[in-house]
């Protein structure tokens, strides 16, 4: 995975995992009646979370599984099918039980939890974002890794930048219209995730592409 198109190919995916349009209307529920300065502190370390559990991902993905005992060819096909599950609720316009439970999602509601917990994990750094850059950060070495941490630079420059204008945001799309641009990401991601998927199986089983 060194060339620019595989690059543009994990920004694209991390892209449509995080979902920055799903993160507004939960970002502004979790900010309503705080000032400016408490969301804006909140989008800071919200975003800078989820910077370090994905470019941890990168770097210790490769350790991770060898204390697992798994191959990377499996851990494509189990995090594919992460992606593929996260991607058919995107299309229905929903979170999904991979992101948030409904029990998590009533004690958002509820005002018992907020913050970081469970905005940066696991709402947007969670399993599908996770796995994705454990897989990507397989396939080559120091130079290679750096290069994926750039990229999660600039989907978490992005994450920041909707945050920070979440609620000005919220007051000119309405909700379907996020609904709309979730759905078009759920798409991406399902293409993303069934390619996924079938690399790790052609690798486990190579007589599948005889």
């Amino acid at each position: 995975m060194n060339s620019l198109q595989d690059y543009l190919r994990y920004l694209v995916t991390l892209t449509a995992v995080l979902d920055p349009f799903l993160a507004i209307p939960i970002f502004i529920g979790v900010t309503a009646g705080q000032d400016a300065h408490a969301q804006r502190r909140l989008a800071n370390v919200v975003t800078f979370t989820v910077f370090l559990v994905l470019a941890g991902a990168v770097f210790l993905g490769e350790g991770l599984l060898k204390v697992m005992g798994a191959s990377l060819e499996a851990f494509q096909v189990g995090g594919g099918l992460v992606l593929l599950l996260m991607a058919l609720a995107m299309l229905n316009a929903q979170t999904g039980q991979m992101r948030q439970t409904p029990a998590e999602a009533a004690e958002l509601e509820a005002g018992e939890v907020k913050g970081v917990v469970p905005l940066a994990v696991p709402l947007l750094a969670g399993p599908g974002a996770i796995s994705t850059s454990i897989i990507a950060g397989e396939a080559g070495g120091g130079p290679h890794k750096l290069a994926l941490v750039a990229c999660v630079v600039i989907v978490c420059a992005v994450l920041w930048w909707m945050l920070r204008a979440a609620h000005a945001v919220g007051e000119r799309i309405s909700k379907t219209g996020l609904n709309v641009a979730t759905r078009l990401l759920g798409l991406l991601l399902a293409a993303i995730a069934i390619q996924t998927m079938a690399e790790g199986l052609r690798r486990l089983f190579p007589g599948l592409s005889a």
